[in-house]
């Protein structure tokens, strides 16, 4: 199991959001992902099958 990026969450939530530190350390990880995906706009579906089909179609492997 990979240990928390505690360094990277700090860096995110106390620098980039600012949050004041006992904010930060009150929020539960599920809070702080939150802020994080509306930060970077959140994750892009996966492609279904039809669309990588597509894709495929469009730009074959040469």
């Amino acid at each position: 199991m990979t240990p928390f990026p505690w360094a990277e969450a700090m860096q995110l939530g106390l620098g980039v959001l600012r949050l004041p530190p006992d904010q930060f350390w009150r929020m539960t990880p599920r809070e702080l992902a939150a802020a994080i995906a509306g930060l970077r706009g959140g994750a892009a579906a996966p492609l279904d099958r039809a669309a990588l089909d597509e894709l495929m179609r469009r730009y074959p492997d040469q």
